[in-house]
């Protein structure tokens, strides 16, 4: 008998652990250690000399994290936590799911400017975006609306 309690308490508190709801912050710490993952990071340095030659439309950090080479247990922990993200200081602005493949845009508004977006993908390709800095909703408006008439 004791063996029995025993093992469902063992087999309880795994099932909280595995899914546990993940905030922004904990999901990118700790996929930006995924072996084979592709990672890519523009600074504030970065951006600001990119200012210097374009409009960067207050962005000061990208960060980009590809997992399409990374093992297929990656992936699907990948799209667990996604599913158990929870972040009381995003809002979700976009979420769709066409073909198998999902993507899921969530924005941290503060003042009235957008000071981070994140974006996630899962499906073909599997890939964390997040973007850094003081943004203007017309200037996001406006970017959308330039790229989503052209199709690119």
């Amino acid at each position: 008998m004791k063996k029995c309690i025993t093992l469902l308490t063992l087999l309880l508190v795994c099932q909280i652990g595995y899914s546990r709801n993940y905030s922004v912050d904990e999901l990118f710490k700790e996929f930006s250690r995924a072996e084979a993952s592709e990672k890519v990071k523009l600074g504030k340095f970065v951006m600001n000399i990119a200012g210097l030659f374009t409009e960067t439309m207050g962005v000061d950090v990208i960060e980009v994290y590809d997992f399409d080479k990374c093992e297929d247990g990656v992936k699907q922990k990948l799209i667990t936590a996604i599913k158990n993200l929870k972040d009381p200081q995003f809002e979700t602005m976009i979420t769709t799911n066409e073909g198998g493949s999902r993507t899921k845009i969530l924005v941290k508004i503060e003042k009235d400017m957008i000071r981070e977006m994140v974006v996630i993908t899962t499906g073909d390709s599997h890939a964390l975006i997040r973007i850094q800095g003081k943004i203007k909703p017309s200037d996001f408006e406006e970017v959308a609306a330039k790229h989503g008439k052209s199709g690119s």
